[in-house]
């Protein structure tokens, strides 16, 4: 009786771990810049998010809405386990050497474990030249996204490469056009020469805003106030670089729908 019940035991434990194992969620970390984002939190420490900041908002600090159960079926090819914690390492001004160079990468790489995903988006600081605190070019932006992407599969991670999303400018003949030179086009050769996959973030962005139309994104999804409305902002904002919730919520739907159309090759 003692034997059979050790075994029954036994049996119950291996399953429970068997489960518990299954259970394990994939972790998926966003690295990238202001635009991607999440302001919330410890972003500021000691200050209060609705206070000073809001109502700003990357499109990552709404994101893990988007890997709720419900909806992981849709993702399937990329993300097998039933649970999904999002991850939300981007910081506003930084660029792919930045980021590099003050070990946020480091921190992510060192946790990484096999089958999470890094979503990498940057760009937008690594052009801005003015700034040489945060220049890199053309080549060097390449490298720094070779080894984003080298250094996950190290770990077993998953790297999905995002060009850098949409500007609110400029607009021809109602259509916004591509603010980001080479950039866009450098993550694209990038994905190409090392078989990674890839979310054109700005094509997608630049084609939805455009549906938009100017006017509506202009007001609903960039960072454009009126004086008085917000108390981070009282004398309003002029700002087509930066999200309002809308428009960062507007962002991670594009993100999400290009992950749908995405399949890891199975690994032999």
């Amino acid at each position: 009786m003692m034997k059979r019940t050790i075994a029954i035991l036994s049996f119950l434990a291996l399953g429970l771990l068997a489960y518990t194992s299954q259970q394990e969620p994939v972790t998926v970390y966003l690295i990238g810049d202001s635009t991607m984002a999440d302001y919330s939190g410890d972003y500021d420490p000691g200050k209060d998010y609705m206070n000073t900041r809001y109502p700003v908002m990357g499109w990552g600090q709404v994101f893990q809405q988007f890997m709720a159960s419900d909806s992981l079926p849709k993702v399937r090819g990329l993300i097998k386990a039933d649970r999904v914690v999002v991850d939300d390492r981007a910081r506003g001004g930084r660029s792919t050497r930045t980021f590099f160079q003050e070990g946020r990468w480091r921190s992510v790489f060192e946790i990484l474990k096999e089958d999470d995903l890094v979503l990498m988006q940057f760009g937008h600081n690594d052009a801005s030249e003015r700034k040489t605190e945060r220049y890199v070019n053309i080549e060097g932006y390449k490298e720094f996204l070779r080894l984003f992407v080298d250094q996950t599969r190290q770990k077993g991670a998953v790297p999905v490469i995002l060009t850098p999303v949409a500007r609110n400018y400029p607009w021809k003949d109602g259509h916004l056009q591509n603010v980001h030179g080479q950039y866009d086009q450098a993550a694209k050769d990038v994905a190409e020469e090392m078989k990674v996959m890839l979310i054109d973030l700005n094509q997608r962005s630049m084609d939805y805003f455009s549906q938009k139309g100017k006017d509506y994104v202009s007001k609903n999804y960039f960072m454009n106030l009126p004086p008085g409305k917000y108390e981070a902002y009282p004398e309003g904002q002029d700002d087509n670089t930066h999200f309002q919730p809308a428009g960062a919520k507007a962002v991670a739907q594009l993100v999400f729908d290009g992950m749908k159309e995405l399949k890891i090759i199975e690994k032999e």
